[in-house]
């Protein structure tokens, strides 16, 4: 008697097998592995007669979906968005130009190919991925991974990966609405992502990181995949149930435990399970190939692989350019990315799941993904001949104005402090309305019919939800108001008469903020009325405990910081076990130089100077006449008789003095009386926990710089002002005495 052995094991049995075996001759070919994949799935598909084919094709659809999840889940463990903070304007630029501008002319080929409309849209976001894989590989094989233009090639990729998650979200809204109410829909889809993106984002690393290290002692690698692998599906369900697709609830589980001091280790750990079921999902793609509908719609496949090849080419060098790289390595970078990959095939499967796209699609993407895969690298290789090519046959004229533009944008980068504080506003405003917005919410939909059920629905119930619901808006409220009241930045711009209007406005609209979230709380239980009298009572309950509220938010955000930078902050203690003799900011004092007449420094900046980069010595003070210019800023220029305070060793001091005066004919005197240097240890109720030495404001209160910081035993010199302040640091201080005193409390 036979026993039977179900189908998808069989089948999962041919799957592997043809996958193992074409991969191993794609390896030895080095074509890249997904091609490999692809070809496997064309060999034992129902349009290739002479070998098995597959059975239960729905079980594979199924496994091929969690192969999707656990791909999008694995680019968001290698993603993190703090890796898209550091990429800059320059890869957001050259991403939107490229996205924008392949997706129209996709959209537009389609159209005039005939194609319905839908096609054509899918089309457009199929043709603007380009692929991360492919392109790694090509790095790898050419060695170029310390060219300039790569950094700009990953920035993109980072900056398009977000992108695609978006762009997944607004043509899933695109497909499933009906045409009178599609641009409504769209504009909801892109405010409902954004909220849910910050939402998750704050609330998973606030969370999640601190779970992972309560409970690091109870998990082995084994425990700790299924804990990742359980959030990953728990975001899926979450993400779904709340109107997105699976795709997203990966991707955004994934960046999230990027953020973790495990989250290499996770990246490990998953990536057999990524490459089973990534092996089975793009297996199931190549089984979508009909050769005979590829012949059938050839043109197409040449003119997009054309498109692909040149205009998209052409599109991303412009984006380059346009951000202000020079035109060489826009050249470069434009080249590179000129082929389709992964997230291609992604949207195309997104597409056959919703039912809007025409199964011609996607054999068309996976003939012109495969071509433009075997022409990336010699791409690569000639983006440097073709840009000699140009530079001869641009006109001089041309040439000049080309290279006085990218100098210009360069330059044009610098942000000024009125940007900065629009941007930190900006930032600030969206944060706080997301999780005000989200308290309120929950409220109404959960506590309040909870307390309601308890209480037997009478008045009373009202009265303690609001109060539970203010009690858990206050600090947020109160950050909303105060944060950043009393910074470097703020007082900065206050300073300047022409600015004080706009630190002003910006301040009421923070205000203006804060009691549109209480009235819009309150309304939701109180008449108008007592919604507005119970304003003043709250806002008198905010100023009146504002030290208290103050420090439990800081609690909050030094929690959310540390969570957030703890991967750094690992590494950063791994990677400096410097011993403490070698960087000791207290063996420094101060001095002040007196600048003679003739001194070679007069008249510069202290930018131009560049002593913290060249001698590792801090300028504190400059003594003018009777005014004192203290913790001058780098614009600041040296005038014949200034008294600079400067702190740094003996040698260091040395050294500038030899710089100041080569003569030796400048005068010296040792631990000016006006500026001090002192040690403050920061403890657990310490105001500044948790925050950066740059949000501490610690500058502007004391009139002085951090020069030092002591962590662990190891000390640190002209710490970077990104620097997290932790219970046990021991931070240097030079500035006005009395000042830092008040610090020390």
């Amino acid at each position: 008697m036979g026993h039977h052995l179900p189908d998808l094991i069989v089948d999962l049995a041919l799957i592997l097998t043809a996958g193992g075996v074409v991969t191993i001759i794609f390896k030895k070919l080095k074509q890249p592995l997904v091609l490999g994949y692809i070809f496997a799935g064309f060999l034992i598909s129902p349009h290739f007669a002479l070998l098995p084919t597959v059975t239960e094709t729905k079980n594979i659809e199924t496994w091929s979906e969690i192969g999707v999840i656990f791909l999008l889940f694995s680019l968001g463990l290698e993603f993190s968005f703090k890796k898209l903070g550091k990429v800059g304007g320059a890869a957001s630029i050259t991403a939107l130009v490229e996205i924008i501008g392949v997706g129209f002319v996709g959209f537009l080929i389609g159209t005039v190919l005939g194609w319905e409309t839908m096609d054509s849209i899918f089309l457009g976001g199929m043709l603007a991925m380009s692929s991360t894989t492919i392109i790694i590989r090509a790095f790898d094989e050419l060695g170029l991974k310390t060219e300039k233009f790569v950094g700009v090639v990953f920035g993109t990729l980072i900056v398009e990966d977000l992108i695609a998650i978006i762009m997944m979200v607004l043509l899933s809204t695109i497909a499933t609405s009906s045409g009178d109410a599609q641009n409504a829909d769209i504009f909801q889809a892109i405010i409902k992502l954004f909220f849910f993106l910050v939402l998750w984002f704050i609330a998973g690393i606030f969370f999640i990181p601190t779970m992972l290290q309560r409970i690091k002692k109870l998990m082995n690698d084994e425990t700790l995949l299924i804990v990742s692998l359980a959030l990953c599906l728990l975001m899926v369900v979450l993400a779904v149930q709340v109107g997105f697709s699976k795709e997203l609830g990966a991707f955004i589980m994934g960046s999230i435990l990027a953020e973790t001091k495990q989250g290499e280790k996770i990246e490990h750990l998953v990536k057999p399970l990524k490459d089973l079921f990534g092996t089975i999902f793009f297996v199931s793609v190549g089984m979508l190939i009909n050769p005979a509908m590829m012949l059938e719609y050839i043109v197409p496949i040449v003119i997009l692989t054309l498109v692909t090849i040149f205009v998209k080419g052409f599109f991303t060098s412009a984006g380059a350019f346009l951000s202000g790289q020079p035109l060489k390595t826009s050249i470069q970078t434009g080249m590179s990315m000129a082929q389709i990959g992964e997230f291609s095939f992604i949207i195309a499967t997104l597409g056959l799941s919703l039912g809007v796209i025409s199964e011609f699609l996607y054999p068309i993407a996976v003939a012109v993904s495969a071509i433009t895969t075997l022409t990336t690298p010699y791409m690569i290789k000639a983006s440097v001949p073709f840009y000699g090519w140009v530079e001869k046959k641009i006109p001089e004229k041309w040439l000049d104005r080309l290279n006085k533009y990218t100098i210009n944008a360069q330059s044009a980068s610098a942000t000024k402090d009125w940007q900065k504080m629009i941007k930190i506003f900006i930032t600030n405003s969206v944060v706080y309305s997301v999780i005000l917005i989200s308290i309120i919410v929950a409220s109404s939909k959960f506590l309040r019919p909870f307390v309601f059920d308890y209480l037997g629905g009478n008045k009373a119930s009202d009265i303690i939800t609001s109060f539970i619901t203010f009690l858990t808006m206050a600090p947020f409220l109160w950050a909303l108001i105060a944060r950043n009241h009393q910074s470097e930045l703020r007082n900065r711009l206050l300073s300047q008469d022409k600015y004080k209007g706009l630190v002003y406005i910006v301040s009421l609209v923070k205000m203006g903020l804060a009691v549109f979230f209480v009235i819009f709380m309150l309304r939701i239980f109180f008449s108008e009325w007592v919604a507005a009298t119970a304003t003043i009572i709250i806002f008198a309950f905010l100023i009146l405990f504002r030290k208290k509220i103050q420090r439990f938010y800081n609690v909050i955000e030094g929690r959310f910081k540390t969570n957030l930078n703890e991967k750094e902050m690992e590494a950063l203690k791994n990677e400096r076990p410097q011993p403490p003799q070698e960087l000791a900011p207290w063996d420094a004092h101060i001095a002040t130089i007196q600048i003679p007449a003739n001194s070679p420094i007069i008249g510069k900046k202290l930018k131009e100077l560049q002593w913290r980069e060249q001698a590792g010595v801090n300028v504190a003070c400059i003594h003018r006449g009777q005014h004192n210019i203290r913790i001058p800023n780098a614009d600041e220029f040296i005038y014949p008789h200034d008294e600079i305070s400067i702190i740094g060793t003996d040698e260091q001091l040395a050294m500038i003095t030899e710089i100041v005066s080569p003569k030796e004919n400048s005068e010296v005197w040792i631990d000016d009386p006006n500026v001090s240097l002192q040690a403050v240890t920061i403890t657990s109720d310490f105001e500044f926990l948790g925050q950066s030495i740059r949000e501490s404001g610690i500058r502007s209160i004391v009139k002085g710089l951090v020069v030092g910081i002591e962590r662990e035993g190891i000390r640190h010199l002209n710490p970077e002002s990104d620097w997290l302040l932790q219970v046990g640091d021991i931070i240097w201080i030079v500035g006005d005495a009395a000042k830092i005193s008040e610090i020390k409390g």
